[in-house]
């Protein structure tokens, strides 16, 4: 099932003044009925109780009308012309218009689905909203990829809320059944990032991606055991990232180099100063050695291999290279003139 972005106004807000408006109106109709209840009579001639004014009110609103109770005195047909037909009119507008909000939301949904199944394409599918999948999800925003271009496949119902509240295309169910991913329109995606919790998951998912785009489309997977990566790059994937090892040097270097640990944590935390960036390599910079550019450059992307600046094919640019740099990432200061 695909859940779209969550709108601000939820409907059960606007069922909750509707039936608060319905309510309102049966209680005032109560309360002039009550007033004036010497001038009405019952079937039976005993008077009108207050639960009597009640049950005339919904019946009256609900355009029942049993005729068991009617108004006897001229003035109190005068008070049912003015406020009371008038009333009741409004409650049937009340209970009209919820039914017709209802059916435009249902009808406006599906229309936003089929707007949505039409035109995505090139979309990054995330599997997994946990802490890794919502980490990815900022750095993909962060580096200028727009939300309506991501998808998270989830099965787990308050994760999927969170998405969509969010402003994110959630898809409910397993990534490793090929119907979920065919709904997440895997085959026209430009990468699948799998984020699950387990390795066995992510091995079932990966596998599952291969399958249904005959290897088409780039998968990027995260383990928790350095050795479950060969796995997982048998399985199909292009890029895997141990988060379990790469904790561990972190804590290494916390102690052996601790002012390596803010290095690292600045180039991965936005705004903070320094950020990592890639792009391609101009003209005037073909040629040329990375280190003379003006740009920090660390390390060279040619025909999708990393070139370092230690070897020797990276010490000249060549044509369709991309540079990858640090870049400052720091806020723009606002100053007061």
């Amino acid at each position: 099932m695909i859940h779209l972005p969550a709108q601000r106004r939820g409907p059960l807000g606007a069922l909750s003044l509707r039936l608060a408006a319905a309510v309102g109106l049966v209680l005032a109709v109560v309360a002039v009925v009550y007033l004036e209840r010497d001038q009405y009579q019952d079937a039976n001639d005993d008077g009108m109780t207050l639960l009597d004014c009640f049950y005339y009110a919904v019946v009256s609103l609900s355009t029942t009308g049993y005729g068991d109770i009617v108004p006897a005195t001229q003035a109190a047909r005068l008070v049912n012309v003015l406020f009371i037909t008038p009333a009741r009119v409004l409650f049937l507008i009340i209970l009209v218009g919820t039914t017709l909000e209802v059916l435009t939301e249902q009808y406006r949904t599906g229309r936003r689905q089929h707007r949505w199944e039409k035109s995505v394409k090139d979309h990054i599918i995330i599997c997994g909203y946990g802490t890794k999948g919502r980490s990815a999800i900022s750095a993909l925003m962060e580096n200028g990829l727009d939300k309506s271009r991501i998808v998270v496949v989830e099965r787990d119902g308050s994760a999927l809320r969170q998405a969509t509240s969010n402003g994110l295309v959630a898809v409910e169910g397993s990534a490793t059944r090929s119907s979920v991913l065919n709904q997440a329109h895997v085959r026209t995606a430009k990468a699948v990032i799998i984020a699950t919790d387990s390795d066995d998951s992510s091995v079932l998912v990966a596998l599952t991606v291969r399958q249904v785009t005959a290897g088409q489309v780039r998968i990027i997977a995260a383990a928790r055991e350095a050795e479950n990566a060969p796995l997982l790059k048998q399985s199909g994937a292009h890029h895997v990232i141990v988060s379990s090892a790469t904790a561990g040097r972190l804590l290494g270097l916390s102690t052996s180099a601790p002012p390596l640990i803010d290095v690292v944590e600045d180039l991965l935390t936005p705004g903070q100063g320094m950020a990592l960036a890639m792009r391609s390599a101009e003209r005037h910079e073909v040629g040329r050695n990375p280190r003379e550019l003006d740009a920090l450059v660390i390390a060279l992307v040619r025909r999708g291999k990393v070139v370092t600046l230690t070897d020797q094919a990276g010490a000249v640019v060549e044509t369709g290279d991309l540079l990858v740099h640090v870049r400052d990432d720091r806020p723009t200061a606002n100053t007061l003139p």
